[in-house]
């Protein structure tokens, strides 16, 4: 078991996915000016999933992702913070704040992935890209439909479920996937209850346009 900085989020990270954060709170900026003093400095990231991203207080989840840094920017008063999701994690205690949350964490062992899982790859992909390129019509989306992913099955199956245009709790219940076949007809499923709200919200989009003419 280890010992980790934590930074709560109003967001899932996924594995294998890029972090932008910019960091004002005093007691995010001391934990990364302590980070920055490891040789490969990261830190978890867990879903808040009541209360708020500043002040403390809030009800975090109990499974994350560690994100490594790789480039920190200073500003005049706060940082601007580029990581990428790495490891799953279990939160199995929070220690009291040091400034900043602190927790007791174990690794969730990582996906594998079997190739006869090619054909729901593919499928996921088929869907995430149709349902990214709703969203962005909308401008909802969280990242560009067209978006390269990696070549390895295993990274780009989590690069899918963050480009996936869904809601912070069914991406939570993604992050919680204990097979990467599960994961991805999750991914499928989710995608296909979200498309018929995003198909009705561009309706009313064009119907609103219709109108304003």
């Amino acid at each position: 078991m280890d010992v980790a900085a934590m930074f709560p989020l109003g967001s899932v990270l996924f594995p294998y996915t890029p972090l932008v954060l910019r960091v004002f709170e005093p007691r995010y900026l001391t934990m990364m000016g302590r980070l920055l003093d490891q040789e490969d400095p990261e830190f978890g990231v867990v879903l808040i999933e009541r209360g708020l991203e500043a002040g403390g207080g809030d009800e975090r989840a109990s499974i994350g992702t560690m994100a490594r840094i790789i480039q920190m920017e200073a500003g005049s008063a706060d940082l601007y913070v580029v990581a990428v999701g790495g490891e799953r994690i279990s939160v199995e205690k929070w220690r009291e704040d040091d400034p900043y949350p602190v927790a007791e964490v174990s690794a969730i062992a990582p996906l594998v992935w079997d190739d006869a899982l090619t054909p729901l790859h593919r499928e996921a992909e088929r869907v995430v890209r149709r349902l990214a390129g709703l969203a962005f019509a909308l401008d909802e989306a969280r990242w560009d439909p067209g978006t390269a992913l990696s070549e390895d099955p295993v990274e780009s199956t989590w690069q899918l479920a963050a480009i996936a245009p869904l809601g912070e709790y069914d991406r939570f219940r993604l992050l919680k996937a204990t097979s990467l076949g599960g994961l991805l007809r999750s991914i499928i499923d989710l995608c296909l209850d979200e498309e018929p709200v995003l198909i009705a919200r561009a309706a009313d989009a064009r119907d609103a346009d219709d109108g304003s003419l």
